[in-house]
């Protein structure tokens, strides 16, 4: 799903593997393992995914 963010172009979860998908402006895309789905639900319905992004998964989760 794209998002309204000046660093994240889109996000997609898989609630089946709890893998959380951040695809960046930039060109990188991610997979976040072990994402809680209140989580994504807070991540997208945030007023800045950006700021959400930084605070609550980088360095939370692992990412590949």
């Amino acid at each position: 799903m794209e998002v309204d963010s000046s660093m994240i172009a889109s996000v997609e979860y898989d609630p089946s593997n709890h893998v959380l998908t951040i695809q960046f402006r930039k060109g990188r895309t991610y997979q976040y393992q072990d994402v809680e789905p209140e989580v994504y639900a807070e991540l997208v319905q945030a007023p800045s995914i950006g700021r959400y992004f930084l605070e609550h998964i980088r360095g939370k989760y692992n990412a590949g």
